[in-house]
């Protein structure tokens, strides 16, 4: 005798919410529809963006703020900050080159600054959008790692820029006992 998909699915949500180490069924639903609202609000923006006017403008340096950092991490059990909230400014010097600094609340609810230095050779047009793909050196403060003390870290990020609005989004790797992994997205507005 077979189970409907819907059955076995409460099966394992009724599983997961007795195993310590699984979330619990109200934590796996909670997650899912924050990465919905994510992913609807990033492509309305997007989307708008690119209907305002499809040509990517080329002219530089361009200057784009942002209010910090949407983070989720891989390991929910933590109780770390997502919502970063700050401030911060990228001039981007040329299409492939570009400054970044700035401050926001960190995921352990500590002020960081940063300070960074953004290469994206990798370039593609998608709908409008320009999509670079790179890397990013920086500078930060304020984490636990190190008490709090500077030090430098390479990110991957993937630049996806309409003429107005954009997104920095960066994968934050899993150190043990320095870093918690997470995805990160940061929104901007071109301001100049």
């Amino acid at each position: 005798m077979f189970r409907s998909s819907l059955d076995t699915r409460e099966i394992w949500l009724n599983l997961a919410s007795r195993d310590k180490k699984t979330p619990s069924a109200a934590a796996l639903v909670h997650t899912r529809n924050r990465w919905r609202a994510l992913l609807f609000l990033t492509s309305g923006l997007f989307a708008s963006s690119a209907l305002a006017d499809a040509a990517v403008e080329s002219a530089y340096p361009q200057v784009w703020l942002n209010l910090g950092i949407y983070s989720h991490h891989f390991d929910t059990s933590k109780g770390l900050r997502n919502g970063n909230v700050g401030f911060g400014a990228e001039v981007a010097l040329a299409k492939d080159h570009g400054l970044m600094g700035g401050t926001f609340i960190n995921s352990n609810r500590r002020r960081t600054r940063y300070a960074s230095y953004l290469w994206h050779p990798l370039h593609w047009e998608v709908a409008g959008l320009d999509v670079g793909a790179g890397v990013l050196v920086g500078a930060f403060d304020g984490y636990p790692y190190r008490d709090g003390a500077w030090f430098i870290a390479p990110l991957p990020v993937l630049s996806i820029q309409g003429k107005r609005l954009g997104a920095n989004i960066s994968l934050i790797p899993t150190v043990a006992n320095r870093f918690d992994g997470a995805a990160a997205i940061q929104l901007k507005l071109r301001v100049w």
